[in-house]
């Protein structure tokens, strides 16, 4: 009898499971290599699906693709069932009672454990431990009864080979193997909180290489094209040749005044700095100071010294990333190149409830060069199921560039920070942490929680105070009514400004805000002189945007900006006034860097002068619910109540981080919510030591001989609590530009489903997409003005008449229909 794995769905080619076995633990063991575990790996693979080999599987399997008529009584109705036929516990089984018996101090049902869990957990997200009703939920899968699990007949009906590879894999070597990593970030004498984060998070981290291998291989199957790009792609990275280029272009930025000196000092030091060691960086440069060249030059160097597999940069706002990537490709990328440098991902589009289609497509972060958001990051690092996880391995053998590591979530502080310390030292992993307003992530109030460690030394800008210092480019002025600024009033001082320093920007802190201070302003001035920014807008058309804003600014043309905070981050614009809303001290900083950026200003005898940063409180502003800026708009109300010498040093950015961590403290373990949710229960604590299920196992006393204590980890309860941002949002593609044809082609390809052409089409999408908070999803699905591409693939279309040329995505009808055939 042939097992069967898959059924290929363009030409119905069957995929047998002692080849889909073989082949994700292949794959599996060189993800798992990269921590020092081969023999983890390959066991992963070849026990993940070992429950295929039931009769009750093959049946069902049989049954759904058409190799079972209906008539035979072996047929089964897929659709009948109340859930799918058990496939994963029974290998779970099988390790958990094969290694469990090892080591007289339970190095074996540790060990034995985390395999288990990787393995009964590959289609559902990792399972929980002990559960938040405090439930043993572990333990209740691995005595699950075997007329349900199908262990024993596995083991009889499995193809030789495999049963041989899983009896020599399933042994002491292997408990050795896994308990030798975990002793060196472990202190079992202890156990911290952050001794058992860790031991969760190297579970995660397993769990990711099974994931990765096992949809790579399903893909590959489906998609054999795939296959091929990925061997490809095996050879490593040839970073010189990347650093030829860099260098190359460096050369031909000739110094044009004080601030491109400083900007090559900046990026000499980091060039200087890539030799040293893997480990936490800081790159606290002024706005404006070139830091997209100087970490890219810093991880081209590393990358080449330490033989690395990728660069990831972690962004926190799309619009960066379409400037950086541009960056990076117009340097890096030639047509003759044998594969891409640089990936972008950013959207969302992946639905939540995968299917077999997305699942085959989703993104995994294997191109030299990633850029990415903190969202997909943190979902990477925390969320649950196994979409996001997937990408964890790549952290591996790479350096993570953290641009505007300020924009961290508040909430997610302590588990990044633990994260980061897990990765760095046992992953082979480089972290910078780059920004004008370095927040204090190696001081927290909690220490024992997790914080940072970076030593002194490994600064690589340099005398960044001394940097400060000479870069300032602009003054400050706070302009704070008691009674708040009316939209008039704002209208009248931008105009004003407008009209006298020939450019403006004017960053809010909602869309309200900014459509509403637009049209007012465009009652009283030219419309071509006048442009909005926001988020409503999707990507390909604010790269527009921005590409016509910078030409008129470089061309001393005549511009008035209405802009959210998307712009203050990164975004390589340069305006003589701006305007910002009262924000934290960080987004006000980051707001002055796009004024004056370049040194440019002078006076009518040719003397440079400063840009001008005007702060204003708005009379009424619906930011009540937004806890980030409000203690942000109140701790920079202090900081700017103080006398220091420049509001945007060093030191002041210091000092208000004291003022706003000391505030947040309670915040930063990530507080549940929910009907099961205790006073002080946390993410942090779920995903380590779980109090919770003290009643399970006793405290031991110092000094006493004890078994190793197994994992307590709530990992599914805190998968679905985890959102890396307060309201998560859904992804839908706009009919902009060549987002209608774009439209046209995924609803098309998806009646016969070609894998490769719609990956393709989705990575595209990207740039046509918009992320939709609820409330206007709601308002949007109940208007008919989403449409999926075809059911069940969870992928939406916006309706035209719903997208504005002047504000993007509207809740309303704004524009004309356009006929659409699909």
């Amino acid at each position: 009898m042939t097992y069967i794995a898959h059924k290929r769905e363009k030409d119905g080619v069957l995929q047998p499971l002692q080849v889909h076995l073989t082949e994700v633990g292949s794959i599996a063991s060189h993800f798992t290599k990269k921590i020092g575990l081969t023999r983890a790996g390959l066991l992963l693979g070849f026990l993940h699906d070992f429950g295929k080999y039931s009769q009750e599987f093959q049946d069902y399997i049989k049954s759904a693709i058409g190799l079972i008529n209906p008539d035979e009584d072996a047929y089964v109705n897929a659709k009948g069932l109340k859930g799918k036929v058990d496939h994963s516990t029974a290998g779970a089984q099988f390790v958990w009672n094969r290694l469990h018996t090892y080591g007289k101090g339970g190095q074996g049902e540790l060990c034995g454990q985390i395999l288990a869990l990787c393995i009964a957990s590959h289609h559902s997200g990792l399972i929980d431990c002990f559960s938040m009703d405090d439930r043993a939920v572990f333990s209740a899968r691995m005595s699950k009864s075997d007329d349900k699990v199908h262990l024993e007949e596995c083991q009889r009906t499995a193809d030789q080979k495999i049963l041989e590879e899983i009896e020599h894999l399933a042994s002491v070597e292997v408990v050795k193997e896994l308990f030798g990593q975990l002793s060196q970030f472990v202190n079992f004498n202890t156990l911290s909180v952050i001794d058992y984060f860790n031991l969760g998070f190297f579970t995660r981290f397993l769990f990711s290489c099974l994931i990765d291998a096992d949809r790579l291989n399903s893909a590959e199957f489906e998609d054999p094209i795939r296959l091929e790009e990925r061997l490809k792609n095996t050879v490593p990275v040839q970073w010189g040749v990347a650093l030829e280029r860099l260098e190359n272009h460096l050369t031909t930025l000739a110094p044009r005044n004080y601030v491109d000196e400083l900007r090559r000092e900046i990026s000499e030091n980091c060039k200087n700095n890539a030799y040293k060691e893997q480990g936490l960086y800081t790159l606290t440069v002024p706005t404006g100071g070139g830091k997209t060249y100087a970490s890219l030059r810093f991880a081209l160097h590393h990358a080449k010294h330490h033989g690395l597999e990728r660069i990831i940069y972690v962004i926190p706002f799309t619009s960066i990333i379409e400037q950086n990537a541009k960056v990076i490709r117009d340097v890096l990328e030639k047509d003759d190149d044998q594969r891409p440098w640089v990936l972008e991902h950013h959207s969302n589009l992946e639905p939540e409830q995968q299917t077999w289609q997305t699942k085959l497509v989703s993104e995994n972060w294997d191109s030299p060069i990633v850029l990415t958001t903190m969202v997909q990051l943190l979902e990477a690092l925390f969320s649950g199921g196994t979409k996001g996880v997937r990408r964890l391995h790549q952290l591996a053998n790479s350096i993570l560039i953290f641009d505007e590591i300020q924009t961290l979530p508040v909430n997610c502080v302590h588990l990044f920070c633990n994260a980061m310390n897990f990765l760095s030292p046992r992953c082979n992993t480089t972290a910078v942490l780059c920004t004008a307003t370095q927040p204090l992530l190696n001081e927290l109030k909690s220490a024992s929680k997790g914080q940072l460690i970076i030593p002194q030394e490994n600064e690589l800008a340099g005398d960044f105070g001394r940097h400060f210092r000479e870069l300032r480019r602009v003054d400050v002025h706070r302009m704070l009514k008691p009674e708040g600024w009316c939209a008039q009033e704002i209208t009248e001082l931008a105009i004003t400004q407008f009209e006298e320093r020939n450019s403006c920007l004017v960053i809010v802190n909602t869309k309200a805000w900014a459509q509403e201070l637009y049209q007012l302003c465009a009652e009283k001035m030219d419309e071509s002189e006048l442009f909005h920014l926001s988020t409503n807008q999707c990507p390909a058309h604010r790269k527009v945007l921005l590409a016509e804003i910078r030409a008129r600014l470089d061309n001393d043309q005549p511009v008035l900006c209405i802009s959210t905070q998307l712009i203050e981050a990164g975004v390589d614009v340069d305006f003589a006034t701006v305007i910002r809303f009262l924000a934290g001290l960080d987004s006000i900083a980051q707001a002055a860097g796009r004024c004056n950026r370049n040194g440019r200003l002078k006076d009518a005898q040719g003397n440079l002068v400063k840009g001008q940063v005007y702060v204003v409180n708005p009379d009424k502003e619906s930011t009540g619910m937004l806890k980030d800026i409000e203690i942000g708009k109140d701790k920079a109300e202090r900081v700017l109540s103080e006398s220091h010498e420049d509001i945007l040093s060093p030191e002041a950015i210091k000092q208000y981080f004291r003022y706003y961590f000391f505030d947040r403290a309670d915040d930063m373990a990530y507080p549940l919510v929910g009907k099961h949710s205790q006073r002080d229960d946390n993410l942090l604590n779920l995903l380590s030591d779980n109090p919770r299920c003290n009643a399970f196992y006793k405290d031991r006393k110092p000094g006493q001989l004890v078994k190793i204590p197994l994992l307590r980890q709530a990992f599914m309860e805190s998968g679905k609590q985890f959102k890396a941002i307060d309201a998560p949002t859904q992804a839908v593609i706009v009919q902009y530009g060549d987002g209608q044809n774009l439209v046209a082609e995924l609803c098309s390809v998806v009646k016969e489903f070609d894998a490769h052409r719609y990956y393709q089409l989705l990575r595209q999408a990207q740039k046509y997409s918009v992320n939709v908070f609820p409330n206007v999803w709601t308002k949007l699905f109940d208007a008919a003005a989403v449409q999926e591409i075809q059911p069940g693939y969870g992928i939406y279309y916006l309706a035209e008449e719903f997208y504005s040329e002047k504000f993007g995505l509207s809740d309303q009808v704004v524009g004309q229909k356009a006929f659409l055939s699909v």
